[in-house]
């Protein structure tokens, strides 16, 4: 099967403002992650960010170098983040063999030449979600558990906001370029995150859904604070956030989150906040 590469342009918030629900979504969310034997990939404009899946099953599938690079080898210029969100996996990384349990993550450094997904039991697939951007440094590559994670957590369920942020591959855990991935879970309970709502005009960000029940959804609200959208999200669905666009979502039931940002700087505590009675 062919592995799917799509790439999509930067949006303003002007051209955001006339979209309707389809143009929106069209734009800015991502669906089909995973499908059996493939990597799927979709390149923003944005930072020149690069989410997607890979989805092993009956052999090793090889992280593909899209022409739109016009690199060597897709690390030839980049850094990659991957947390496993499946069964177990084995991601080889130049001949060296990194195991990944579910919501282990694994980064890997600029210049990397070959990288390898693979199921450890066919029956019980991995599910290998990918965030990678540009980098001009290389960093050794090195796997997290989320023992190893910087753990923070916030929100009360008074608010309907109580999570876990787990900071797997960012500045305080590993060193990247620009790259920063985490993974947030919601309470029983609870079903806001990231709220109060903020943007951060030095970084853009991507959020993935995950855990969500079945016949339940996630609306993600983005847009400038004060003209906001909402696109509603199933299990295993991205969305890309610019950095003029708040990211939140409140869903039906609890569920989990991987959120990845790229941009100008590693600090992850550059917000722009927005108090939630000035939200429009």
């Amino acid at each position: 099967m062919e592995n799917r590469f799509e790439s999509r342009y930067a949006v303003s918030p002007v051209e955001a403002k006339g979209m309707d629900t389809a143009t929106l979504r069209n734009n800015f969310l991502i669906s089909s992650i995973f499908e059996a034997d493939k990597v799927n990939l979709t390149l923003s404009h944005f930072d020149r960010y690069i989410v997607g899946g890979a989805m092993p099953v009956n052999g090793k599938l090889g992280l593909p170098n899209p022409d739109d690079l016009k690199a060597p080898y897709f690390l030839h210029r980049r850094e990659i983040g991957i947390i496993n969100v499946g069964g177990d996996a084995i991601v080889t990384a130049d001949g060296v063999e990194f195991k990944l349990a579910y919501k282990e993550a694994l980064y890997i450094g600029k210049e990397t030449a070959d990288v390898q997904f693979e199921s450890a039991d066919p029956a019980k697939p991995a599910k290998l979600y990918i965030n990678s951007a540009p980098a001009h440094h290389k960093f050794p590559t090195k796997k997290v558990t989320k023992a190893e994670a910087d753990i923070v957590e916030l929100g009360s369920l008074e608010t309907a906001n109580h999570r876990v942020i787990n900071k797997l591959i960012v500045n305080s855990v590993i060193e990247t370029c620009q790259l920063q991935m985490g993974m947030t879970e919601l309470k029983t309970g609870s079903i806001w995150n990231t709220m109060p709502a903020h943007t951060h005009d030095r970084r853009m960000e991507a959020y993935f859904y995950f855990e969500v029940p079945e016949k339940q959804s996630v609306c993600h609200f983005m847009g400038q604070p004060q003209e906001s959208r909402h696109i509603w999200m199933q299990n295993e669905e991205a969305v890309i956030s610019p950095n003029w666009s708040i990211h939140s979502g409140a869903g039906t039931s609890n569920y989990t989150f991987i959120w990845g940002m790229a941009g100008e700087n590693l600090d992850y505590g550059d917000m722009d906040h927005c108090a939630i009675n000035d939200l429009k």
